[in-house]
């Protein structure tokens, strides 16, 4: 199915991965809200390490505090995948040139 120079390339290949991997679940995004009111992290693999909202909100409306979690999410988010399709990317062209 496969000669030797392919299998190696396949290992090579998901070793990469694996470090790339590593690497994201030790890359650390914040993503922040309302002055900081609400701060959210993720790792490089978009998995929630935090979430911290402060105690000067206990008077916020419920709807406010949705929303500020909201933006917080997604700004952690939008970080987290950018630094993903980077690292990624980066693997890939170990491999394929030109991506």
């Amino acid at each position: 199915m496969f000669g030797l120079d392919q299998k190696a390339i396949m290992l090579q290949m998901q070793q990469a991965m694996e470090l790339s991997k590593i690497k994201l679940e030790q890359t650390t995004v914040v993503g922040e809200a309302g002055g900081g009111l609400v701060r959210i992290e993720l790792n490089g693999n978009r998995e929630l390490t935090s979430l911290q909202i402060s105690t000067s909100i206990k008077e916020m409306e419920k709807e406010d505090l949705e929303d500020l979690l909201t933006v917080a999410l997604s700004r952690a988010l939008d970080e987290a995948n950018k630094i993903n399709e980077n690292e990624v990317a980066s693997s890939a062209r170990q491999f394929i040139p030109g991506i």
